[in-house]
């Protein structure tokens, strides 16, 4: 059985299980999505942040060359950092990533977040993280860079044919239903925190209401956060551990993991997983053949606690982007 896509409103269609590259170490990021792509996968979701684009295009590169994939079969997802959201920023900002992924066209380019932080010269530090100063203790500086001057330049970067589709990330309703108001081009995604034990119902209403397809990060929850939020991930069981979800799995013969992606994607929710073991890349792509009931939906609907693990707010009070 095929993995299912879905169509975006601009008409290109977009997997409902890709690979995320947040947190792959460069030096096994090539293999991973080369190995990924030989797996099946078409979706891979990058971002200039990660600071492993180079890597992931040379594993893309390899699959292509060796007549794996076509660049046309592959959906390749970048993201503007929050450094670059003065309008003279962004069109360089994406040729550095097109250039270190070595393609000529992104297929969706988000908004990384609703934050604009203070340029830094890629030059001189990149990617530039979130300190001014590059340290892991030092002061953020905030930018004057109004979201909507930031948005007219990702319609350009449509317009000059370097990207297909702009799309945005980590927004509360608010600012969606303000942007939808002045946006040229509209918002083809939106990619958000969402598990369950953050299900977001409402925002993924809205973002239908609008025709915005949702793209899930952290599916797994907890798991992705131990060592950057421990705090919060003490309040929780871990989900691949859940009763809820470990009962559901062993009716379906399924993994955990399976059944966590699986509660998304059946509600017409792209997820992005990552993964460093091959076995684990195929169970979870094979999320899509596990035909979980309403009740199950709803059991693990009933595990949302509107439990968060990534807030900016926790690295300054000014970044509360959820408020």
């Amino acid at each position: 059985m095929a993995n299912k896509n879905v169509e975006l409103a601009s008409g290109d269609q977009y997997p409902l299980t890709g690979l995320g590259l947040w947190k792959v170490p460069q030096d096994a990021c090539a293999e991973l999505v080369y190995t990924a792509l030989k797996l099946g996968y078409r979706l891979l979701d990058g971002a200039a942040d990660y600071g492993n684009e180079v890597q992931a295009g040379e594993g893309l590169a390899r699959a292509i060359k060796e007549g794996i994939v076509s660049r046309e079969e592959v959906t390749v997802v970048s993201k503007l950092w929050n450094t670059y959201h003065a309008a003279e920023h962004v069109e360089a900002a994406c040729r550095r990533s097109l250039k270190d992924w070595g393609v000529d066209y992104f297929d969706v380019y988000y908004i990384h977040m609703p934050i604009s932080l203070k340029y830094v010269d890629p030059e001189t530090r990149y990617p530039p993280g979130w300190s001014y100063d590059g340290t892991p203790t030092g002061k953020l500086e905030l930018e004057d860079s109004p979201y909507h001057q930031t948005w007219a330049a990702m319609e350009r970067l449509v317009d000059l044919g370097l990207v297909k589709n702009i799309a945005i990330s980590n927004m509360a309703g608010a600012m969606i239903a303000d942007l939808m108001r002045y946006a040229r081009i509209k918002p083809a995604v939106l990619q958000v925190e969402l598990h369950p034990y953050l299900a977001q119902p409402n925002l993924v209403r809205l973002a239908q209401a609008f025709n915005i397809h949702v793209t899930a990060y952290s599916s797994f929850g907890p798991v992705s956060w131990v060592g950057i939020s421990d705090a919060v991930v003490a309040k929780c069981e871990p989900l691949f551990t859940h009763p809820v979800v470990v009962k559901i799995a062993s009716s379906y013969n399924a993994t955990a993991a399976q059944v966590i992606l699986r509660w998304a994607t059946k509600k017409g929710i792209s997820v992005i997983p990552k993964s460093s073991s091959e076995a684990r890349l195929k169970e979870n792509l094979d999320n899509e053949k596990v035909e979980l009931s309403e009740d199950d939906l709803q059991a693990i609907d009933d595990l949302d606690v509107g439990l968060r693990f990534a807030d900016p707010a926790g690295i300054d009070p000014r970044l509360a982007m959820y408020a």
